[in-house]
């Protein structure tokens, strides 16, 4: 089982960002417009370039370092039912992984949040040097675990990062909650209904 981190595992508060934004006079969206923009999200999310580079590019952008390192720094929550499903899907003997668009922080990240003894193991695009929806990502998912695709169920908050683990064979779920990922896993035999 193959969970995305942000939007599934991990979530942020997006009044949060727009706090951040009014406290230093940048336009509403304009941090996170071009913080997840091309071809910056794609450098740093690809290990191109490193988080701390792209806070940077960031801070020049809105002209303002402290807004862009607040920003950059910014608190999470992990979503407890996720963790309660990993717990239940573990200790079935199923291994829940993973894999994330992420950056050179996320080992870090995730060591942080104790995401480490629950997911094992975490895939990181900034170390694979593919991001999803690129098929080579999950190709080197299914690799590292010795897998076949059909083997792998694989969930993201993101339709379009399901296309390329779809087109490798793996079962595929769009999460919009911890209730339709339940049935889902169900209907494919993973979980008790």
């Amino acid at each position: 089982m193959v969970f995305d981190l942000d939007g599934v595992v991990r979530h942020f508060d997006p009044d949060h960002v727009r706090a951040i934004e009014r406290r230093h006079g940048i336009a509403e969206e304009a941090i996170e417009f071009f913080a997840f923009a091309q071809p910056q999200i794609e450098d740093v999310t690809t290990g191109r370039i490193s988080r701390a580079a792209w806070v940077e590019m960031i801070a020049r952008h809105v002209g303002s370092a402290a807004a862009a390192a607040e920003w950059g720094s910014q608190p999470s929550r992990v979503d407890p039912n996720i963790l309660q499903l990993a717990a239940e899907l573990r200790e079935a003997g199923i291994v829940t992984a993973i894999l994330t668009n992420g950056t050179d922080t996320i080992p870090a990240e995730a060591a942080e949040l104790g995401l480490v003894r629950h997911f094992d193991p975490i895939f990181n695009s900034a170390a694979i040097g593919y991001v999803k929806p690129d098929e080579r990502v999950f190709l080197h998912v299914l690799d590292h675990l010795g897998v076949e695709a059909h083997e792998v169920f694989f969930t993201d908050d993101s339709e379009r990062k399901l296309h390329g683990a779809r087109s490798c064979g793996m079962h595929v779920h769009h999460f919009t909650g911890i209730g339709p990922l339940r049935a889902a896993l169900a209907r494919h035999e993973l979980l008790a209904r």
